[in-house]
């Protein structure tokens, strides 16, 4: 099992590496300046589309509501733990690349919420369905199934929280539960777990009008409250700011010590470049399974809804984390598990050192106000991956039977709270990746239908 579990992380650091890095990076860069530059240009009309009603019959939530539950599984723990993880193998300039990722997959973005739209299919049941895999049988054809079956299967995998529900048990146990006095056992973890399990039950069972319903009230208050976080930490710390922003801004081009020459850069590049596109999941499919089941029947309205999605989670979300942690974080350190985590912990509460004991555990205000914001964020990654699911399983094995995934997907959250984390995660990285694989492959062939599309609608 050992020797399985180690080739599974060696295959999973190869396609997560350069491979996945081009596929999404390149091909985001190349919809960009296809594409004739939409985030640029459209971003305003994007924004207006988001207010703008619905008017389709078709479809199940408004594509507001879409993009909210797109965003509450994107915005998640790789927002906070994955933002430190970047600044402590890349340092302050894989933020500059983080940011260069979300550019480009706002243009992705745009192509698959207009296709999820322009290619949407029906279940077996006759419901209009949208995500990858009718966007491959609808818009490249039948002989094409095999692969829309193959980002099925993977989507079943991918599509599991282990590392949400992992991470979240290790940062109870770590702030609340180690410091009581509580010992780290098999049983504490597994009432750690049911705890998750149930809560996202609640969501998840309602179906889709519940997640999103959900989401469109929990996204907007989440990501405001932590704006609100950030700027406190901002504005009390205003003489830090051009500092940082140089760092960003300087790191970006220059080798980190123990780097040499280009291949410093390229891979500062690398990490904070992946670290957004996965974070954003542009590309991966994900988020047109969402936006297909909108009430929208105009595709470039969707698209330009959809593109919204990265500059809210890779864009202001990931930079906030950043901005933080380079005010007041020690971030040149190593480690795993949730050492990340840790880096932002250790990092607002130094921001807000205030103290406040509750159960007679002392907590610093800035720690304990991220761990609230941590709770947030992993459980409405959790209320849409759910979905993702669903919409997987139904693909596979018929509409009728898509509601048992939940079932699976609420167990794996009890047994990701008791498991040791690498190779299962690098097994869902892995399956994950491979989603991405025919996701941009069809978003590549239809691009150019796309285009005509965009040409009519934007004359309007």
């Amino acid at each position: 099992m050992e020797s399985i579990g180690s080739f599974i992380v060696a295959v999973s650091d190869f396609v997560c590496g350069y491979p996945l890095f081009f596929l999404l990076i390149g091909g985001g860069l190349f919809f960009l300046i296809y594409s004739g530059f939409v985030p640029f240009r459209y971003f305003g009309r994007a924004i207006k589309s988001l207010r703008s009603s619905d008017s389709s019959k078709s479809g199940q939530i408004s594509s507001f509501e879409a993009l909210m539950s797109a965003i509450a599984a994107t915005v998640g723990m790789g927002n906070i733990a994955g933002v430190a993880i970047a600044l402590t193998m890349g340092g302050p300039g894989a933020i500059f690349w983080m940011w260069v990722s979300a550019i480009v997959g706002m243009a992705t973005k745009f192509f698959e919420g207009s296709s999820a739209i322009m290619f949407r299919g029906t279940d077996d049941r006759g419901e209009v369905q949208g995500g990858p895999m009718y966007m491959i049988t609808k818009g490249l054809g039948p002989k094409w199934k095999p692969m829309a079956v193959a980002f099925s299967i993977f989507g079943l995998i991918g599509t599991l929280c282990i590392m949400q529900a992992n991470q979240l048990t290790e940062a109870v146990t770590a702030t609340f539960t180690t410091p009581a006095g509580v010992e780290n056992t098999l049983g504490l973890r597994f009432v750690i777990g049911l705890i998750i399990c149930i809560i996202v039950a609640v969501v998840v069972l309602g179906g889709i009008q519940r997640i999103a319903k959900i989401s469109a009230k929990i996204v907007p208050l989440m990501v405001g409250m932590y704006f609100l976080l950030v700027l406190y930490i901002i504005f009390t710390n205003l003489s830090e700011i051009p500092g940082v922003f140089a760092d960003i801004i300087g790191g970006a081009f220059t080798p980190r010590a123990g780097m040499g020459g280009l291949a410093g850069i390229a891979t500062v590049a690398l990490v904070g470049a992946r670290r957004a596109a996965l974070v954003n999941e542009a590309g991966v499919g994900t988020a047109s399974m969402m936006h297909g089941a909108s009430k929208n029947d105009k595709p470039i309205k969707e698209g330009l809804v959809a593109m919204l999605g990265p500059s809210i989670d890779s864009g202001l979300v990931c930079t906030l984390t950043a901005l933080a942690i380079l005010i007041k974080g020690d971030y040149a350190v190593s480690g795993d598990g949730v050492k990340g985590l840790e880096i932002a912990l250790n990092a607002f509460g130094a921001a807000i050192p205030a103290t406040v004991t509750l159960g007679g555990i002392t907590f610093k205000w800035g720690s304990l106000l991220l761990m609230v914001m941590v709770f947030i964020f992993a459980f409405s990654t959790m209320f849409s991956y759910s979905y993702y699911g669903v919409k997987c399983t139904s693909y596979l094995f018929g509409a009728k039977n898509g509601k048992y995934y939940n079932y699976f997907f609420l167990v794996m959250l009890i047994v990701a709270a008791m498991i040791p984390l690498k190779s299962a995660v690098s097994l869902i990285d892995l399956a994950y990746a491979l989603m991405a694989f025919p996701t941009m492959i069809t978003l590549f062939v239809l691009a150019p239908k796309v285009k005509r599309e965009m040409k009519e609608y934007l004359k309007k």
